[in-house]
């Protein structure tokens, strides 16, 4: 009898184990920039970044590219409820983009990313941020506020806080496509290297979320 039970026995401590050794669930809640507007599904960042995870190790991690071109930080607080119900333990929340273009109000945004973090965290989500720079002609008094919004919600929540997603893409006309806003494909290789280093090192050191 031992030698029968012994085998599903050994099943067994292995299917109760498996929920352990999955990864958290990060979802990257983003406009065009984060949705690969203009290159194929597996070019766009997110997925790259996924790959990246995977061959160092972090086989369990699942990414979920939550990106919607167009959007604008005021559709992030319903968005995110409907993520919800996938359970992500992680956010990358990469918003910005859209309302610094169009000209809106930088206190609607910070009310808008500041909605999003809070109920982020009261669902247990550890939230990264990434800040978003302007081009120079949108004024310097107008991007240093902008710019200063995503510092200030980092600061006031203890938030991790990538400075600039573009980092050496944005501006950068070989890397971007004839619009001169969205990153080519080499574009969206080149962010993944700018996050990866960040995303990797805020999974490694993820905790319990305090609401």
């Amino acid at each position: 009898m031992s030698r029968t039970l012994a085998p599903l026995l050994l099943l067994l401590g292995l299917a109760l184990a498996a929920p352990a050794l999955a990864g958290p669930t990060v979802l990257f809640l983003g406009d065009s920039l984060t949705a690969g507007l203009g290159v194929e599904p597996e070019e766009a960042y997110p997925h790259l970044l996924g790959e990246m995870l995977v061959r160092d190790g972090h086989a369990g991690v699942r990414v979920i590219n939550g990106g919607i071109s167009g959007s604008t930080s005021a559709s992030a607080p319903a968005r995110l409820r409907w993520y919800a119900r996938v359970r992500p333990e992680v956010l990358f929340l990469a918003l910005g983009a859209n309302d610094g273009l169009r000209g809106l109000n930088v206190s609607e945004l910070a009310k808008n990313l500041e909605a999003v973090i809070v109920e982020a965290r009261r669902q247990g989500m550890r939230v990264l941020l990434a800040g978003m720079e302007l081009p120079p002609n949108y004024g310097e008094g107008y991007t240093a506020e902008f710019r200063q919004v995503y510092r200030d919600l980092a600061a006031r929540h203890g938030l991790p806080l990538l400075p600039f997603l573009l980092e050496g893409v944005g501006g950068v006309a070989e890397l971007n496509q004839a619009d001169a806003i969205h990153p080519n494909a080499e574009g969206h290789r080149r962010i993944a290297a700018h996050v990866y280093p960040f995303l990797r090192d805020q999974l490694g050191a993820a905790a319990p979320v305090q609401p």
